[in-house]
């Protein structure tokens, strides 16, 4: 991740943004009293509903049943439906 300080990111913000919307990589941002992130807004709208979808209960042990389930297996089972 590329960081650079508070002044630097001030006098290239414009760039930036274009840069992480395009590049999807988020920026660190050096301050003395703390660090930020910079990221584009899909990016950040992505780690919300994954947040979301991992707080439902039982929807992680879902994901991981259906990542193991044979594509030949979910093929039956969505024409039984």
């Amino acid at each position: 991740m590329r960081a650079l300080t508070v002044a630097e990111a001030k006098t290239k913000l414009f760039q930036l943004i274009e840069e992480v919307a395009d590049s999807h990589d988020p920026i660190l941002i050096t301050g003395k009293q703390a660090n930020r992130i910079l990221l584009s807004e899909e990016d950040w709208q992505a780690i919300e509903e994954t947040l979301y979808l991992l707080n439902v209960p039982e929807m992680r042990e879902s994901i991981v049943a259906g990542l193991n389930t044979s594509l030949a297996k979910c093929d039956d089972e969505i024409w039984r439906i």
